[in-house]
């Protein structure tokens, strides 16, 4: 599997314009009150539940967290408080464009803690071999022969590495299964068990900053 180490930061400059809406606000993170995306409210076919028939056993001494108990406090802080300049960028203006985004995001990662956070791979080393209990959509990297999928980034919106830029890599976790998930519909947000590991991961659609084995899932 190739791994990109600068790709983060490339897809990471989408998130600084300041007229394209971030994705972690036009899909906000699931969380335990989040309610179903409308999508997921309609009736499906039978054909397109989310889920193996043989569903794994609950299992119980798990801790329930949000997102955010994921990043360090500078992180979250500066996440949370964008620079000014980024209002400045107007929509379609040639510092809009991809390219112009990319430079610009690996000139200012030095010295702007909003960018650097964007990156990130700062953990909270108390979170190492917990056992929890998350909410996310899955992102599939590998597959098994019928096509099960075995190895995912849990992340915390939908279309994340895919239609919309990876959330920083302290924002994604890493998760392997090798009895293998069968997901029918990206749409689905799951429930994901297992014990936490902070160790990076490297793929071409994202860096994850946490890794972990999964023991059950359940539809969220």
């Amino acid at each position: 599997m190739k791994h990109a180490p600068l790709l983060p930061v490339i897809l990471f400059a989408l998130l600084t314009s300041g007229v394209q809406s971030s994705a972690l606000a036009i899909n906000p993170p699931v969380t335990p009150d989040t309610p179903i995306n409308a999508k997921n409210t309609q009736p499906q076919k039978q054909s397109s539940m989310v889920v193996q028939e043989q569903k794994e056993k609950p299992v119980t001494g798990y801790e329930t967290i949000e997102w955010v108990k994921l990043i360090p406090k500078e992180d979250l802080d500066a996440l949370m408080n964008p620079p000014e300049y980024l209002n400045d960028i107007q929509d379609g203006s040639e510092q809009d464009q991809f390219s112009n985004q990319v430079q610009n995001a690996i000139e200012a990662a030095s010295n702007d803690t909003y960018q650097q956070a964007l990156v990130s791979t700062k953990v909270l080393t108390e979170m190492n071999g917990k056992k929890i209990k998350i909410p996310g959509f899955i992102v599939p990297l590998e597959f098994d022969d019928e096509q099960n999928v075995i190895q995912f980034f849990l992340v915390p919106y939908f279309g994340a590495c895919i239609h919309e830029p990876p959330p920083p890599p302290n924002q994604m976790i890493y998760v392997t299964y090798p009895k293998g998930l069968k997901v029918d519909d990206l749409y689905q947000a799951f429930w994901i068990s297992g014990k936490l590991q902070t160790a990076l991961f490297e793929d071409q659609l994202g860096t994850a900053a946490y890794t972990m084995n999964m023991d059950e899932f359940e539809l969220f």
